[in-house]
């Protein structure tokens, strides 16, 4: 009797919803452990463009990169890879019991495990005269939030010398500076007392808007555009102050939230986000898993790239059996606009609140200010402003936990000159964190040939682009030295 060969099992499906930042980092990740041997992959990207970083999209407007230097991966890497891209692919639903999502033109994709990556979308503010009453936005008004956006908005400028840019958000302030590069005349109207006020206190705040001041960016805090109008040279922005402000292009940045349609549609418990657990698995279904900005974790979402990358590489982890666990504790922000330095670790408020310690130096002359939260000896949270020669330094202790001698905090926010280096640079050891997005090392960063080599394998440089600087410095022939201002 001959005996029949045994049957392959089935290989698992994992459907991810999203072509963003953190689904790119996922696969990534994934294509690292090489699960593509193991599982068949399928992505559904609902835009039509090969994933990209829209972090950077400031930088396509500001002119300094080109809409291409943006690709993340392009679509030969996700073939080459084993691994189904899809552009273009909008799912219309999600069917849990039958284990499938629906796209709109009616195809069925089946999954075993689904990743939710479906990112934030922006709030229309209630500003009457914004949409048309066919549902249209005003030809003068912008979102932007996509690539498509970007070049809409690049089209109108040259119809256009001025702006007015809704929200004093990070977003908001890359894009009013972006526009100033461009010689648009641009205001900044922010609702709440001062500029970045989830970050910033109210003095660093006055230093950044005393800075965009100097670069030709005018900003109104405290007060809220409620009506678009049609003025004598064109449209106009009302604001509740009663002041007016024409302008020719209005853009959009204040106010997302995460998408959670497509979760709420399939039933799946959300709050303000996707509500997973520690290992990032919908608590209503462990076969369903979220990540990045629409994913809510112990009563947070994030809307920063460092954490969505570090929750892509615990899902990775995760989908291949690893015993890894999300604590949510690493929150990094960057503001990458061109003459404005501003670094954000942790949650200042939180850490305020639960007990912890203010250490802040400031100079409103040179215009800088750096704030440091410290409890039981370590720093919680932390915010630069117009001086981040430390950062790198600051960001390791915030990361390890380090327990830092009293004095220690103080010293770490004086300049460098100031604190007995001299002229002289500072060498970064190998163990110190250069790119935050990216959790990369100096020691990394060392052990590639070119910038190319390390946005490819690191992926340092391809987040927030705030260590660009610092990563060249790395890699040039001459002494690995990081100066003052890198």
């Amino acid at each position: 009797m001959t005996s029949r060969p045994h049957a392959e099992p089935p290989r698992p499906r994992l459907v991810v919803v999203g072509s963003g930042m953190a689904a790119t980092r996922l696969v990534e990740q994934l294509v690292a452990r090489s699960a593509p041997a193991r599982m068949d992959i399928t992505v559904l990207g609902d835009e039509d463009t090969a994933p990209y970083n829209r972090i950077l999209l400031s930088a396509v407007l500001e002119g300094t990169h080109r809409p291409e230097a943006l690709t993340l991966r392009d679509e030969q890497w996700y073939a080459d890879n084993g691994v189904d891209l899809r552009l273009g692919a909008r799912v219309l639903g999600i069917d849990r019991e039958r284990q499938d999502v629906m796209l709109v033109d009616g195809t069925l994709v089946e999954y075993d495990v689904l990743v939710l990556a479906t990112g934030s979308i922006p709030s229309l503010p209630p500003i009457r005269g914004l949409v048309r009453m066919d549902g249209s936005l005003h030809e003068a008004v912008h979102a932007f939030r996509s690539l498509a956006d970007c070049r809409r908005l690049l089209a109108a400028l040259p119809h256009g010398r001025r702006a007015v840019v809704v929200g004093g958000g990070l977003l908001g302030l890359q894009v009013a500076r972006a526009l100033g590069v461009r010689g648009i005349g641009t205001e900044v109207v922010e609702g709440a007392d001062h500029l970045l006020h989830q970050q910033l206190s109210a003095p660093a705040a006055r230093i950044l808007a005393r800075d965009l001041k100097k670069l030709g960016v005018a900003v109104y805090t405290g007060a809220r555009a409620v009506r678009l109008v049609e003025g004598p040279t064109g449209p106009a922005l009302r604001l509740d102050n009663g002041f007016t402000l024409d302008t020719d292009l209005v853009v959009l940045t204040a106010g997302g939230r995460p998408s959670t349609a497509l979760a709420r549609g399939a039933g799946l418990e959300v709050r303000r986000g996707i509500v997973v657990d520690d290992r990032l698995s919908s608590v209503t279904d462990p076969s369903v898993h979220a990540l990045g900005d629409c994913a809510e974790h112990d009563g947070r979402t994030t809307g920063f790239v460092p954490p969505a990358w570090e929750q892509a590489e615990i899902l990775a982890g995760v989908l291949c059996d690893d015993a890894v666990k999300y604590d949510g504790a690493r929150i990094v922000a960057r503001l990458r606009a061109t003459d404005l330095d501003v670094a954000v670790l942790g949650d200042a408020a939180a850490e305020l609140a639960a007990g912890g310690e203010v250490v802040e130096v400031a100079n409103p002359v040179s215009g800088s200010h750096r704030r440091l939260v410290v409890r039981d000896g370590r720093i919680v949270a932390a915010t630069l402003v117009g001086d981040l020669s430390r950062v790198g330094l600051i960001t390791q202790h915030f990361d390890r936990q380090t327990v830092l001698g009293p004095n220690e905090p103080g010293e770490l926010l004086l300049p460098q000159r100031a604190a007995g280096s001299g002229t002289r640079g500072v060498v970064l050891p190998d163990d110190a964190e250069v790119c935050a997005c990216a959790g990369v090392t100096a020691g990394r960063i060392r052990a590639c040939s070119s910038l190319e080599q390390v946005r490819d394998t690191t992926r340092a440089t391809t987040g927030c682009g705030g260590c660009a600087s610092t990563v060249r410095q790395l890699l040039s022939s001459r002494p690995a030295l990081v100066t003052k201002g890198s």
